[in-house]
């Protein structure tokens, strides 16, 4: 691991001094940002070139200047509040001055994304869907986490939940390992195999998130079979400002209260960031479980970034230190009375009380997760191209808790740590094609430390090469690629009690992934979209080689070695249509899955179910296997905003999710694949008002209905699922500005959720198939109940004078 690190990091100091010496001539591109309507200048408003991770903010005259750019072509995204955005590719071989005039309008149609592309697209012109959630949305949106954040926003992305504080993000029907997260350029590693193992990014600390619907492993590999959920948490203050953000909130339900504070600055080239958050919860409740016993949860994180700018490049430095303790439900109740009890020490039982409720101090069982993660993000020019090299190093602890006797020795304590690399080249514009090439990969370990184990420690190494195209001619894009992976993996033997418990293997998986799409802009309002990609997942190592009871199951997992590397053919097809006044974005999808990665029941000698009994609990277990089979999934979503003329305040936004998934064969009697969502239905109604109010200003008032229908299709194989109902959620919120003098002093919002305090279960929460209560006949534990949250937010802007 060592040896790796320092090889890399020399190949970084190696390309900077190279791509130094060759440094050139720089161009600057300025001008003023106006409104289209009046002519009135925009101040603050943001100029920005994503390819080279530059930019700045209008000055009180709406004049902007940005300089030090090295000659070529970008896509230039200019934004402002309340107005839509205007992106424009400009050729910048020379200096350029260049007006933009903004409309005001509530409908955004010219949003930019560098996801599952090779440079800075427009979203219209990318055949894959993709959604950008911004900042704005992030903090007007109340939930106890990010993952949480997106189901509500994007269509097709569901989360399997543990709790508050642990959801596992889905894409289309699909998750854990086939989803890839990336947070500030590195694929995020941390166990993601476990049921009870979230994303462990500080959910305050995110500027934006970008969420790729549909296989991406031409540009990411293995793990990104379902699609990408891209976020970015540090991200360079505009040359010559310095940027405060504070963030407080409380939820009435579990009594949640976080706090959060950012500074940054950027002068002459010299780029700095730092932030702190605290979030911590009690336990939370709903109208039939009262309040559920160790549903708690609290988080303590910092980072920051350093880093410099010249005419040759970037170069920036970022640190992330996630820290959280958790609190596992386990549901078990007095048979009496049915409420919850905990467990003490000695063996004893009690009932839980409400000063066990109403604390962040949690019992046994727990975990605790620390994810620290460092950074080196580099642009280089070498010639009239572009070359990225981005290098990170991850270490993730987690720690498991679960005996009352001795509360602070972990059962289990998985030591992972993970070198991540990436050089991607990008060619310059030739005759409007777009070209990218290049490897990324990892080398990671995985070390046990308690004497619990579930997985054996292990080794690997991945590298993959891609080339990525994209042709741009008048209202035709075309774009793919294609890309070859190879991954080996090795697990250690390991003896437990004289016996084997994990045989040694080496295992060696390859793969050819690629993707071709094409976007037509029928008009400058339509535009249609298709694509087709083939992705790959390799089997993890729970699936590999796993030996031991799956903690919250009643499951003896036995891996399989013999595993072979999941693959998908997805086609994907959408319309885009934008007009002052309505938007809408609709898809389909078709995806044809080999070798898809389940378990299934083993059976003794005799062809009976095969039993174990768990040497920690005492408790009969029964035996599975991972297996394989063919599956596919089909599905569509929409997304329909409308704002009536000239009723332009009024905010109409409806989004739709549908998606069916099947075996080719059925599973103990069941053809339908495990943890697929219902079909969702929300509708929000809402009024902006105010815009340029002198003290108060962008109020905005809505109500929100959330309708989840029956899910009638689980997959009952081995009594894993089981049917769930449909519910009806309906919640409302309010925001409002505080200015002075034009500039912007907080945001106050006010939310409710779940204003009928419904008890429901989601058919993918976790908690839904706990233990029963044997007082009302009820299986499992709700979810929550109606919770009020209550967010100010305190944006600082500062120019620095020359």
């Amino acid at each position: 691991m060592g040896y790796l690190k320092y090889k890399l990091l020399y190949t970084i100091l190696l390309l900077s001094a190279f791509s130094y010496c060759n440094a050139q001539k720089t161009t600057s591109l300025h001008g003023k940002i106006t409104d289209a309507k009046t002519g009135a200048p925009l101040p603050g408003a943001s100029i920005l070139i994503h390819d080279i991770n530059k930019g700045v903010v209008s000055k009180q005259d709406g004049a902007y200047q940005v300089n030090n750019i090295p000659p070529g072509k970008y896509l230039v995204e200019v934004s402002y509040i309340g107005f839509s955005t205007n992106a424009q590719m400009i050729d910048l071989r020379n200096s350029l001055q260049k007006d933009f005039l903004l409309n005001e309008t509530a409908v955004e149609n010219e949003t930019v994304t560098v996801t599952g592309v090779s440079s800075a697209t427009l979203i219209k012109q990318n055949p894959q869907p993709v959604t950008v959630i911004k900042r704005q949305d992030l903090v007007n949106t109340t939930a106890t986490n990010s993952i949480d954040v997106l189901t509500k926003l994007v269509p097709g992305v569901n989360a399997v939940t543990t709790g508050p504080a642990i959801s596992k993000p889905f894409i289309r029907g699909l998750g854990y390992n086939r989803v890839l997260t990336i947070n500030d350029n590195v694929p995020q590693e941390g166990q993601q195999w476990g049921d009870e193992h979230g994303i462990e990014i500080d959910d305050y600390s995110v500027q934006r998130v970008e969420v790729l619907k549909g296989p991406a492993s031409l540009m990411y590999g293995s793990d990104a079979l379902a699609g990408v959920i891209n976020i970015q948490s540090q991200v360079p203050a505009p040359e010559g400002t310095i940027k405060a953000n504070f963030l407080s909130e409380y939820q009435t339900n579990n009594a949640l209260r976080g706090f959060y504070g950012n500074i940054a600055g950027t002068k002459n080239g010299f780029s700095w960031n730092a932030y702190g958050s605290y979030k911590g919860a009690q336990d939370y409740k709903n109208k039939y479980d009262d309040y559920v016993f160790n549903s708690k949860f609290y988080n303590k994180n910092f980072g920051g970034m350093i880093g410099y700018r010249g005419n040759w490049g970037y170069s920036h430095l970022l640190v992330s230190n996630f820290d959280q303790h958790i609190g596992m439900v386990e549901g078990d109740r007095n048979e009496t009375t049915g409420q919850f009890i905990k467990t003490l020490p000695g063996g004893e039982e009690a009932i839980a009380t409400n000063d066990d409720f109403k604390t962040t101090s949690m019992e046994t069982p727990f975990q605790h997760i620390r994810h620290f993660k460092v950074t080196g993000d580099n642009n280089f020019k070498v010639g009239a191209s572009n070359v990225d090299v981005v290098v990170g190093y991850q270490h993730n602890q987690r720690q498991e808790f679960g005996n009352p006797d001795d509360a602070s020795t972990p059962d289990a304590w998985f030591n992972l740590q993970t070198v991540n690399y990436a050089v991607r080249w990008h060619l310059p514009y030739n005759n409007n094609w777009r070209t990218s090439f290049g490897v990324t990969g990892m080398y990671q370990t995985n070390e046990n430390k308690a004497e619990e184990v579930l997985i054996p420690d292990y080794n690997l190494f991945d590298i993959g090469g891609f080339v990525f195209t994209q042709y741009t001619k008048d209202k035709l894009t075309l774009s793919g690629g294609i890309r070859y992976d190879t991954r080996h993996a090795v697990g250690d033997a390991m003896q437990e009690d004289g016996e084997t418990k994990f045989a040694a293997f080496n295992k060696n998986f390859s793969n050819i992934s690629g993707s071709a799409g094409v976007s037509y802009e029928v008009s400058k309002t339509l535009a249609l979209k298709a694509n087709i990609a083939r992705g790959f997942r390799a089997p993890n190592f729970a699936e590999l080689s796993s030996n031991g009871a799956h903690e919250g199951t009643n499951r003896y997992e036995v891996g399989n070695p013999d595993l072979k590397s999941e693959t998908s053919l997805q086609g994907d097809a959408g319309i885009e249509l934008t007009t002052e006044h309505v938007s809408l974005d609709a898809s389909l999808f078709y995806n044809h899955i080999s070798n898809f990665i389940f378990y299934e029941r083993m059976q003794n000698t005799s062809g009976g179910d095969s039993l174990i009994v768990d040497p920690e609990s005492g408790d009969e277990l029964q035996v599975f296997k991972f297996a394989q089979q063919t599956a596919h999934l089909y599905g569509a979503e929409f997304s329909l905003d409308i704002h009536p003329h000239p009723l332009d305040w009024l905010h109409f936004k409806n989004t739709f999710s549908y998606t069916r998934g099947q075996f080719s064969k059925a599973i103990d009697g069941s053809d339908n694949i495990p943890f697929v969502p219902s079909a969702r239905l929300i509708t929000s109604l809402a009024v902006d008002v105010l815009r340029k109010g002198n003290f108060i200003r962008n109020i905005t008032a809505g109500i929100e209905s959330d309708y989840n229908f029956a899910q009638n299709d689980p997959f009952t194989g081995y009594n894993t699922e089981t049917a769930t109902p449909g519910y009806w959620l309906i919640g409302a919120h309010i925001s409002a500005d505080i200015t002075s003098k034009g500039q912007t002093i907080c945001t106050l919002s006010i939310t409710g959720e779940n204003l009928g305090d419904i008890a429901y279960q989601n058919n993918l929460s976790r908690f839904k198939y706990l233990a029963a209560n044997n007082v009302t006949g009820r299986q499992g534990v709700f979810n929550m109940g109606r919770n009020f949250g209550i967010k100010l937010n305190v944006p600082l802007s500062f120019l620095i004078s020359n």
